[in-house]
């Protein structure tokens, strides 16, 4: 045998595979060369994109809608105009929904620092009183939260200013940097009951709000506190389309979940121009550049890209249906820790709040479980009677205060003629002999003896939200957890 034998190949045949091989490689030039919007949509990857860039986007179409709700002209009911403060005089009443908080009077304002930066003064809380100044930007960031550090402020006076600005600031003034446009200021106090409000109240009477040069703040002087950092507005602003009816209690993160993907894109569209991303955002800006949007320009997408784009908005709106990873989970609780309120570049997480939690602050400032089912899995009834049971010293870990509230399913306060709505660290909790605290949850009285610890509960479906203001550590990153609720 020989063993050195080669293997020979006719003739015909190798000019028959060059000519294959020839083909393909045209073949294959020919795909490269298609153009992208084929390629991509062959692949499905546009799809993809657009879930991404919707999700993107999304904090800040639904900062938009708020501030185009909140903002408006002196006498307007339920808006201000913008740089000034609308307190509420009152707790919510039976029936609110956006899951309110009943143990704080909020004062609110739009700031827009375009024309100058805006300085906010705050009062001293007196000694006991809780008060929390938070900040965040159009794309719902995390500004500023003098709870992360001081729960019980002294004096404020907070500077927000646009970056790129080199200007000289009042010597006591804390310095904010923004680079977008508009910020939200929420100022909270805590009241205890409806005979509280009136001293509450004294402290919103000393909250200001101006202008750094009150001569800048005028209409004949309308000079950018930083030149080109925002479009020019007026009447080259792209106009976006009228938001739908929606109820008046609907929340921005539900009306811009409400827009098809026309309004959501122009909306976006123009909220860039005023409101510019961080630099690490500069591949998503990308993404959104290939699908036509760009800050301040109009959004014309094609008739044919209708079913492609209800695809993408489909899937990325059950992205933001669905409880991020990163969550903290435990005895049927879930709630946030790392990465809220400085999201980088997770805008999963920054989306899903936005939707669900709006203005959601910094794990040292706040964080807030919420549990919707009991120990076993099944959904919280009124028809039921429930027990939390806190072992000794186990009480929500604050340098502030806490409070349980039960809200309807949907994150309504309803009518339980009960006069608590909530407990909190200021009730006079019944300990049991060995330290620990039950506290009782069902819509019918548990009785005398157990008064004290009960909260009442709406009939049917419910949820459960628990706040911590000004969280110690072990609370924000999972060391500590709410007891399980437990069905009797």
């Amino acid at each position: 045998m020989n063993n050195k034998r080669r293997w020979t190949f006719p003739l015909h045949a190798a000019f028959c595979l060059a000519f294959c091989l020839l083909g393909a490689a045209v073949l294959a030039g020919c795909a490269a060369n298609k153009p992208p919007e084929e390629v991509k949509a062959g692949s499905g990857w546009v799809k993809d994109q657009v879930a991404d860039a919707y999700t993107f986007g999304f904090p800040l179409v639904a900062s938009d809608i708020a501030r185009e709700r909140a903002s408006g002209g002196a006498g307007q009911p339920g808006r201000a105009p913008l740089n000034t403060f609308r307190h509420a005089s009152a707790l919510p009443p039976v029936g609110a929904s956006g899951w309110p908080s009943v143990d704080t009077l909020d004062s609110t304002a739009w700031l827009d620092v375009s024309a100058d930066p805006v300085l906010v003064s705050l009062p001293a809380a007196p000694r006991g009183r809780y008060l929390d100044a938070r900040a965040f930007d159009a794309w719902t960031n995390a500004l500023y939260s003098s709870a992360d550090t001081t729960p019980y402020p002294k004096a404020q006076l907070i500077a927000f200013v646009p970056a790129g600005w080199t200007g000289t600031l009042p010597s006591n003034a804390t310095r904010v940097i923004t680079r977008t446009r508009y910020v939200w200021l929420s100022v909270r106090v805590r009241v205890n009951g409806p005979r509280d409000i009136r001293d509450a109240r004294k402290l919103q009477t000393a909250m200001r709000i101006e202008p750094l040069t009150p001569a800048k703040d005028s209409a004949s002087d309308p000079t950018p506190a930083v030149a080109g950092a925002w479009g020019a507005g007026g009447a080259q602003t792209p106009a976006v389309p009228p938001l739908p009816a929606a109820p008046q209690t609907a929340s921005p993160g539900f009306q811009a979940e409400s827009l098809d993907a026309n309004a959501f894109f122009a909306r976006l569209a123009r909220a860039l121009d005023d409101n510019p991303p961080a630099t690490d955002d500069t591949p998503a800006m990308n993404r959104l550049a290939d699908l036509g949007v760009k800050p301040g320009e109009p959004v014309q997408f094609k008739k044919s890209d209708t079913p492609l784009l209800t695809s993408g908005l489909s899937d990325a709106r059950e992205r933001l249906a669905t409880v991020p990873a990163n969550a903290l989970t435990k005895n049927g609780w879930t709630w946030f820790g790392d990465g809220v309120g400085v999201y980088g570049t997770d805008y999963t997480l920054r989306a899903y709040l936005a939707r669900r939690q709006q203005a959601t602050t910094t794990k040292e400032g706040e964080v807030k479980p919420i549990a919707r089912v009991d120990s076993d899995g099944h959904a919280l009834n009124g028809a039921n009677s429930y027990v939390l049971h806190f072992a000794p010293n186990q009480l929500p870990p604050v340098r502030g205060f806490w409070t349980l509230t039960a809200y309807s399913k949907d994150g309504a306060l309803v009518d339980n003629k009960r006069a608590r709505l909530a407990l909190t660290d200021r009730d006079r909790l019944k300990k049991n002999r060995d330290g620990s605290i039950d506290v009782i949850v069902s819509a019918d009285s548990p009785g005398r003896a157990h008064a004290a610890n009960w909260l009442p509960a709406p009939d049917g479906d419910f949820q459960l939200t628990m706040r911590l203001y000004a969280p110690k550590p072990e609370a924000s990153d999972g060391n500590w957890a709410p007891p399980a609720v437990t069905r009797q």
